[in-house]
């Protein structure tokens, strides 16, 4: 099994021929209004042939890009709806309104649920989403080896049944960028990071017992400020600092071979 960054959360995975993304996102401006378009995300290198998905952010989850990209009737693995009411879930709404635009061929996947897809195992297994929407993390597996896609989970006490269920790790692929979020429809706004960062992620990592320590969800090379979003400043030099000789830092576009 082998992995390639695709910027910001996206990751595609390849093992005996076939291959599948996870939180895949070719446009991030609907959801970062200062975003550059065309900076820090690259495409899939083909078809896919499933699809991950951690939760219904428009950062993690690109209905057109999916579209685009999966074979026709792939799947499309996903989190429950959120609860609640329309304020509740502004920030999915669109989401779940693009997915079906799409036409694609979603499915909801509940904790500790498996889906076999092609020579890939994905499992979802706990996380808690910084704003309050339904999450998922992924556990897959092929070829043997075995990784975590963390999507932009917070630090949990859900981190020692994971590894006890699927430890030890060849890689893990954890947000690193500690984002506090200032967001409208959470007011008063929290101080606290929306994600993990770099030090959490470290410690994350440590208790999967992980090879290899990704960051991920996190973009050095964006210009300019995105309003209400304000990241670490430099989410790869801290977690080298804390993740040891574990971390592997792995530029957008890049593959991580995990057979070697």
């Amino acid at each position: 099994m082998r992995v390639r960054r695709l910027g910001w959360a996206g990751v595609e995975v390849e093992a005996d021929g076939r291959r599948l993304v996870i939180d895949l996102v070719q446009d991030l401006t609907p959801l970062f209004t200062g975003w550059k378009p065309g900076t820090g995300l690259t495409s899939p290198s083909g078809k896919a042939d499933a699809a991950l998905v951690t939760h219904l952010h428009r950062d993690h989850t690109d209905a057109s890009a999916l579209a685009d990209v999966l074979t026709p009737g792939a799947p499309v693995l996903r989190p429950a709806p959120g609860h609640g009411d329309d304020a509740d879930n502004v920030l999915t709404q669109p989401v779940e309104r693009e997915l079906t635009r799409h036409q694609l061929a979603t499915e909801i996947v509940d904790v500790w649920e498996s889906r076999e897809l092609g020579p890939f195992r994905a499992t979802a297994v706990p996380a808690v989403d910084g704003l309050g929407d339904p999450q998922v993390n992924w556990v897959v597996e092929a070829d043997g080896q075995r990784i975590l896609h963390g999507g932009d989970t917070m630090f949990h006490g859900s981190w020692w049944l994971i590894a006890r269920r699927f430890s030890p790790f060849d890689a893990v692929f954890l947000p690193a960028n500690g984002a506090v979020v200032d967001a409208p429809h959470l007011q008063p706004p929290s101080p606290l990071p929306a994600a993990l960062d770099p030090w959490q992620a470290a410690a994350a990592a440590e208790i999967l017992d992980a090879r290899y320590a990704v960051p991920v969800h996190y973009e050095p090379e964006q210009p300019d400020k995105i309003p209400g979003y304000a990241e670490v400043p430099d989410p790869e030099k801290e977690f080298r600092t804390h993740a040891g000789q574990r971390a592997r830092i792995l530029p957008v576009g890049t593959w991580l071979d995990l057979t070697s």
